[in-house]
């Protein structure tokens, strides 16, 4: 091991030349000693990042002081409140805040602790979770990033963005996860389709845009998409574009076939579309006198062969499809830095929702990737495994539940059908006894008849 202590001091005079610091028979020149106090100076720099925003819930009922409920005209808002859920990992680390009423709409925001002026040479990172533990079937479950612009106790849907970001369910297919950016005042949807968590367990989605860029997306803090802004969403115009002034020259064959001038008709081909019904027979109780002449009524010819075409042969001075040429697009401009963000000062949640039910938590936005990464690792994969655990054992419960109660149904069952069986059976022997007793009734009538004939 190799251990350096470095002094820095204003004094240093260039004229020394090379500073030397010996250990075991080590040598390090001055030109070492800058590259590893830079690099030491970067670590530091990079392991100290910016939040701009936590939120955690933490304080339970605090979280008042810091979100801003929307007052806006015409909306009815559902009430928020704090809850772990049914099922979680530690009640108090997990609670965060769950919307309440269905069929509302919710609008809270609040301020960031660092508002951000400018993300220049910076990443962005925007991370949370949710949980739609009320198994959702229609409502959003994003995150809205606000200019300072914002009337916090104004907020509604068509207030203006940055970004939005996370998770939007509409029924069983509309189930996808948006990133929209606010460019130039047009909001930009991801062309590529991220398909959302539908369960209800709590999930984490991170969205990263890089200064190269380039973005990601992940969900429990694992990569589910990525690629560059400029592809994926259309900031840009086209390079180039069809020439608005050209046209098709006269001559130009974009038929790929044409008649074959060797082919002709056949000769009977010509073919009436119907005939006589042949099998047709006039009424025996036709008049001729009183109904007129008697026609056969028609019927499909099947010689019938249509119009005749003449077959068609590839077009040997076929030129294909014509299409103008391209010019520059004078609308095109480039920018190098659609990553950039400026004027980030809140952070809202702004939804309808017509099941209640989700459960807002771990809000960050930093400008580091990392320590949101590793956050992630310290609280959200621990608390889901959690989580996890109860739920597993919770379903678990109610399917010893349901197994118990469906055999109680069954042996029910069962036993009424027996009884009923048992009671069948009583009739028939009760049934059988009245057959006997008659019998019996009508032999005594018979010897009580023979006895009077006797006796007279």
């Amino acid at each position: 091991e190799l251990t350096v202590i470095i002094t820095i001091s204003s004094g240093i005079n260039a004229e020394y030349g090379e500073l030397e610091v010996c250990c075991r028979s080590c040598t390090l020149t001055m030109a070492k000693l800058q590259l590893i106090a830079i690099s030491c100076l970067l670590f530091l720099v990079r392991s100290d990042p910016t939040v701009f925003f936590r939120e955690d819930f933490a304080d339970q009922d605090g979280w008042t002081s810091r979100w801003v409920q929307s007052e806006h005209s015409g909306k009815e808002f559902g009430k928020l409140a704090i809850s772990a859920g049914e099922f979680f990992h530690d009640e108090e680390k997990d609670a965060g805040l769950k919307t309440m009423e269905n069929a509302r709409f919710y609008g809270v925001s609040s301020e960031l602790s660092t508002p951000v002026e400018s993300t220049e040479g910076k990443t962005l990172v925007v991370q949370f979770s949710v949980k739609h533990e009320q198994k959702i079937d229609c409502g959003g479950g994003y995150l809205k990033l606000f200019p300072s612009s914002l009337d916090q106790k104004d907020l509604h849907g068509d207030a203006p963005y940055n970004i939005m970001f996370g998770p939007d369910i509409c029924g069983p297919s509309a189930r996808r996860v948006h990133v929209i950016f606010n460019y130039r005042g047009k909001n930009l949807l991801l062309k590529k389709e991220i398909r959302c968590k539908d369960d209800e367990l709590t999930h984490l989605y991170t969205l990263i845009v890089r200064a190269d860029n380039t973005y990601e997306v992940r969900i429990d803090n694992k990569k589910e998409q990525s690629g560059k802004l400029e592809e994926d969403w259309d900031f840009l115009e086209p390079k180039e574009i069809a020439d608005p002034d050209a046209t098709q020259p006269e001559d130009w064959d974009d038929n790929p076939f044409l008649d074959d001038p060797e082919d002709s008709k056949p000769e009977d081909w010509e073919q009436p579309e119907t005939i006589p019904d042949p099998d047709a027979k006039m009424p025996e109780d036709w008049d001729e006198d009183m109904d007129g002449e008697w026609e056969p009524p028609v019927i499909d010819n099947p010689d019938f062969k249509g119009e005749w075409r003449p077959k068609q042969i590839d077009n040997p001075n076929y030129q294909g499809e014509w299409e103008p040429a391209m010019i520059p697009n004078p609308n095109y401009f480039e920018d190098e830095q659609l990553y950039l963000q400026k004027d980030i000062k809140y952070v809202g949640i702004d939804i309808w929702q017509v099941k209640a039910g989700s459960i807002f938590d771990n809000i960050l936005i930093t400008d580091d990737e990392d320590f949101a990464r590793n956050l992630a690792k310290e609280t959200f994969e621990v608390s889901a495994a959690g989580e996890k655990e109860k739920k597993d054992a919770k379903d678990e419960e109610e399917r010893k539940k349901r197994e118990e109660e469906r055999k109680a149904r069954e042996a029910a069952e069962a036993a009424a059908e027996a009884e009923d069986e048992e009671e069948d059976d009583l009739d028939d022997d009760e049934s059988a006894f009245a057959e006997d007793a008659e019998v019996e009734s009508s032999t005594d009538d018979a010897e009580a008849k023979a006895e009077v004939k006797d006796e007279l």
